[in-house]
């Protein structure tokens, strides 16, 4: 069954207009002309609707849970992909899978959270939000590309690290911030693409590199809305009020110098046309590597921590 966001329910009527107009017996009578209208008004509405979404809307759009996942964009963009399991501490963990591969021919490690597509698989991934061994898995692949001179393709979509007890037990924070000191210190080019969710320091754990994308209704903050509601407003009803203040869309943080570039989505949002925007993603990706190619490892690391470190005086 798929899934459809409350403000689509006028685009979604018209579309199975569409389709029932199509599949009944006509019995002669030529229907083609009401059918180019309906499907015409519904075009019409589809682009009226997202070229104004409001910060809550992109919100729903980014959670979407139609929209392509890190398993989607691996399958259709890297050849001979290796999963490599653990951090050899603890154990595994399925929110956050990396390994090496290949990107268009050339060798890579890429990583990223996945969500999962179905209850099952949701669970079992643990609905994309890593435990410490995750990070610490993070961890050992940047050092691996550091070691081998491989390029990191990092690709986002979480709500958070998760915050059980067993993981604050095993050192949830300290995981996450040796996880961006990684990003940091690896002098091989590091590419992040925020495909959904940015979640707080669950997502800028592997997401502190030299090009940072978003896509165009992808959203990234220090906190979910939810959470930021029943902190300020003790409740998680205000979640519209704290995503416009959040500044967390991709408008938003280009705005203010956050991410490098907005990759832009087929008209209704990515899971309309996903292996359409996995190509572009593919060819943001591509760009960026071949221009970071050219670097020294010591000059990406430079400019990377200074990238950073600057983005405190720039707000």
């Amino acid at each position: 069954m798929t899934y459809h966001l409350e403000f689509e329910k006028q685009i979604v009527e018209l579309e199975a207009k569409v389709l029932e107009l199509q599949s009944i017996d006509k019995g002669g009578v030529n229907l083609d002309e009401e059918i180019a209208k309906i499907r015409e008004k519904a075009e019409r509405i589809l682009v009226q609707t997202y070229s104004k979404l409001t910060p809550e809307q992109k919100v729903q759009v980014a959670r979407h849970p139609d929209r392509p996942h890190f398993s989607n964009y691996a399958k259709r963009l890297i050849q001979d992909f290796t999963p490599l399991a653990g951090d050899r501490e603890f154990g595994e963990d399925a929110a956050l899978i990396g390994g090496l591969g290949r990107f268009r021919g050339q060798s890579c490690i890429v990583l990223g959270q996945e969500k999962g597509h179905d209850t099952p698989s949701r669970v079992k991934h643990n609905f994309g939000m890593p435990k410490p061994e995750g990070y610490r898995k993070a961890q050992r692949l940047m050092a691996m590309a550091n070691q081998f001179g491989l390029p990191v393709i990092t690709l986002v979509d979480t709500a958070g690290a998760y915050p059980g007890i067993d993981a604050e037990e095993r050192g949830q924070s300290e995981a996450i911030a040796k996880s961006i000191e990684s990003c940091l210190r690896t002098e091989a080019p590091l590419v992040s693409v925020i495909i959904g969710e940015g979640g707080s320091g669950g997502a800028i754990a592997i997401a502190a590199a030299d090009r940072v994308f978003m896509l165009e209704h992808s959203i990234y903050s220090v906190i979910s809305p939810e959470g930021c509601a029943s902190i300020l407003w003790r409740s998680a009803t205000f979640a519209k009020d704290a995503a416009r203040a959040l500044k967390l869309t991709a408008q938003d943080l280009k705005q203010l110098s956050i991410i490098d570039g907005i990759i832009e989505e087929p008209m209704g949002g990515a899971h309309r046309e996903p292996e359409r925007t996995i190509d572009v993603v593919g060819d943001y990706i591509e760009k960026a590597l071949h221009e970071l190619g050219s670097l020294e490892g010591s000059v990406l690391k430079t400019r990377r921590r200074q990238k950073f470190l600057e983005m405190g005086h720039a707000v």
